[in-house]
């Protein structure tokens, strides 16, 4: 007895088979209020925040973005970040071979410590340093004795960026590194090849780009950070003012064009980041 055979999806029966989707003004729906949103709430501040910088004239936002103060606070805002991204690039890369490579106790206790910063508001980690550093804190009557300043100085600043920008190489990595498993590094440590050779020409070009997404993403938390560094850092106009803190003390005293003018120059960085980032994010697919 033959055995009844499915019918085919072109069968003359049932005709070609369509796929089961939404109506097509739905689907135009959907992407209309995705760019409608997208536009109200990304587009137009983008477009606020240039026209008001540019509201007097070139002159005007030349002025506001290169007098003393705003250099200061740009170059403060480099500085801190030159520190904090290659800081969170080592920590990153040994929480992340640890995590990734090994199975040790206190493993779901690290991957929780890197997550803290997500979870803690930076305000409040401004705070902790300050029960730390601060005078009355902690280690403020040592630090006084040695005549060490953390908070309301630089050290402070680079601490806070630090903290709140570490957890990004670290979780970028993480997965490529399980998903690349260990048989390549042990195939390369039978054939000779010593630790840091194993790590420069297996380990690394298998993650690079994972670690320059996280560095990407490091950099621009660390240039754009505002809550933790404004605790810490006094808001000392020309000596402890980042960026963020120059825009908000800008704004403060009514002077709004400069506000804009500086907030461009962050915008501008995000931006770059932007790109910097759908690049990596292109090249990782790829």
């Amino acid at each position: 007895m033959a055995m009844d055979r499915p019918i085919p999806p072109t069968s003359p029966r049932t005709g070609p088979r369509r796929h089961l989707t939404e109506p097509a003004y739905l689907r135009w729906l959907f992407i209309a209020a995705a760019l409608g949103f997208l536009g109200l709430f990304l587009g137009l501040p983008l477009i606020l925040v240039f026209s008001e910088a540019f509201a007097n004239g070139w002159d005007a936002y030349r002025a506001a973005i290169t007098n003393d103060d705003a250099l200061s606070a740009l170059s403060l805002t480099f500085f801190a970040a030159a520190i904090a991204v290659p800081a969170n690039l080592v920590f990153g890369l040994a929480a992340g071979w640890a995590i990734a490579k090994f199975r040790f106790p206190g493993r779901s206790l690290l991957m929780t410590f890197i997550d803290l910063p997500f979870a803690v508001s930076p305000v409040i980690a401004g705070i902790v340093f300050i029960l730390l550093f601060g005078r009355q804190g902690l280690l403020g009557p040592w630090m006084d004795a040695h005549d060490l300043k953390v908070v309301f100085a630089v050290p402070g600043i680079v601490l806070a960026t630090i903290f709140v920008s570490f957890p990004f190489v670290a979780r970028e990595i993480i997965p490529v590194m399980e998903a690349a498993g260990t048989e390549e590094e042990e195939a390369a440590r039978v054939l000779g090849a010593g630790g840091l050779q194993t790590f420069l020409r297996v380990t690394l070009p298998n993650i690079k780009w994972g670690l320059l997404y996280g560095v990407i993403l490091s950099s621009a938390r660390a240039m754009g950070e505002f809550g933790a560094v404004s605790v810490v850092s006094g808001k000392i106009r020309g000596l402890t003012n980042t960026l963020p803190l120059h825009v908000e003390i800008l704004y403060n005293e009514y002077n709004f064009q400069a506000a804009f003018a500086v907030a461009s120059l962050l915008t501008l960085l995000a931006l770059a980041t932007l790109v910097a980032k759908s690049f990596v994010e292109y090249r990782m697919k790829g």
